[in-house]
């Protein structure tokens, strides 16, 4: 990875590989006017990260209401959607804040906790059950990673402008996942199987 000099600490590559699961991954240099001097590598990773992410899962939810037959969950899926949309805009004023290009680094990955192409794909062709069934878990997995990540970059950041968007999308991740975990729990699942599962399941 390319850092500045001050930057590379153990503890800084530790945080910007462990907490935010860039591997792989270039972080962008900071230029551009004054202010982005108080983003660090961490920052710009987690931004460049969160907006695919949050892309991705946006895509899920879109599709939400021509595919599900429980309004509780196309009502959840509608609503989730909504809050990633203005978290979107919130993170690309972030990067031009940082003075950092949209080089797009991780344009048509599928990193741990994105909603996969795959699972669009097979989204996109499902309705009732099936469609819920990805639904609920690329929500689920979407909402944890992102949990994590915030968790990264409130840590390890520098911005604290990009530090206080994450605990605001953490508080809002965490309010999502309880939500979807008590609409998911009503549903009558394979015997025997947990919902990851039966979902996964041919």
């Amino acid at each position: 990875m390319q850092l500045r000099r001050r930057l590379l600490t153990p503890r800084t590559a530790w945080a910007l590989l462990a907490a935010l699961l860039v591997t792989g991954c270039t972080a962008q240099p900071v230029t551009g006017p004054p202010r982005a001097a108080a983003f660090n590598a961490t920052d710009t990773a987690w931004i460049q990260l969160m907006i695919p992410m949050n892309e991705r899962a946006r895509l899920l939810t879109g599709l939400a209401s021509s595919r599900t037959a429980d309004p509780a969950l196309a009502d959840l899926a509608t609503r989730t959607g909504t809050r990633l949309e203005r978290e979107l805009a919130d993170l690309r004023a972030l990067l031009d804040l940082s003075g950092t290009s949209d080089t797009r680094p991780h344009e048509g990955h599928d990193m741990p906790g994105m909603v996969g192409l795959d699972a669009l794909r097979k989204a996109e062709k499902a309705k009732g059950e099936q469609f819920e069934r990805i639904l609920s878990d690329g929500l689920r997995a979407h909402l944890a990673q992102t949990g994590k990540l915030c968790a990264g970059e409130r840590t390890s950041g520098g911005a604290e402008e990009a530090k206080a968007l994450a605990a605001t999308i953490a508080g809002s991740a965490g309010n999502a996942i309880r939500e979807l975990d008590r609409l998911t729990t009503k549903r009558s699942w394979p015997a025997g199987e947990n919902r990851l599962t039966a979902a996964s399941r041919p």
